[in-house]
């Protein structure tokens, strides 16, 4: 058997990587990289509580599901947070199919669409003191129903109860040509103490006034 020459090789490979530090450890390395890119994108998520910010969206897309969203923005001395759930229309009828007229709605989906202030405001007209609200409309052909209620914290309108409405408005939805794929909310400032929070749906418009 060629016993000493298989040594001999083994000990020049052994040699060699003595004066070569990185030798060995690029496995290492590659796996130590990936787990501290999952652990990084992980913390992100977390901080950002998995909540997107729905752009502008005329083309469908490949994500499934209704995506988790917020909007943030200031309007005077109040900062104003809309978190909900984003639905796509993926071809389907919405208004008078998928979202039913008449009917309270979550605008949005699974959790209460929520709205919360840090500084009283008027919405629609109405006195709104500071706090976290859920929002629910009950859309109609001429005219929808915008309700602020103060139990936020629900599923869908499982658990809803008129009795727990702080402000109830009437306003005019706007159509459009341009589509909106996935249902976005937005914070809009138009002046010192006034503004608007908008929902957009594929070609439809809310316009909720606002003021502080």
């Amino acid at each position: 058997m060629n016993v000493i020459p298989k040594l001999y090789n083994s000990f020049f490979v052994l040699a060699i990587c003595a004066f070569l530090p990185g030798c060995g450890q690029e496995t290492a390395v590659e796996g130590t990289s990936e787990h501290t890119s999952h652990h990084s994108t992980t913390k992100e998520l977390k901080e950002l509580g998995g909540a997107l910010a729905i752009g502008a969206q005329s083309e469908p897309d490949t994500l499934k599901g209704s995506l988790k969203a917020e909007a943030h923005g200031k309007i005077g001395l109040a900062h104003l947070t809309m978190a909900y759930h984003s639905p796509a229309v993926r071809g389907r009828v919405i208004w008078g199919g998928l979202v039913a007229n008449n009917q309270v709605w979550v605008t949005g989906a699974h959790s209460a669409t929520s709205l919360q202030t840090d500084h009283p405001i008027t919405i629609g007209g109405e006195q709104l003191l500071a706090g976290k609200y859920a929002l629910f409309t009950i859309p109609g052909e001429q005219e929808w129903v915008v309700i602020i209620n103060r139990n936020w914290n629900q599923h869908l309108t499982d658990d809803y109860a008129e009795a727990e409405d702080v402000v109830r408005f009437s306003i005019k939805p706007e159509f459009t040509d341009q589509h909106q794929e996935r249902l976005r909310y937005e914070i809009v400032s138009k002046s010192e103490d006034k503004g608007a929070i908008v929902m957009t749906w594929d070609k439809l418009k809310l316009i909720f006034p606002v003021g502080t």
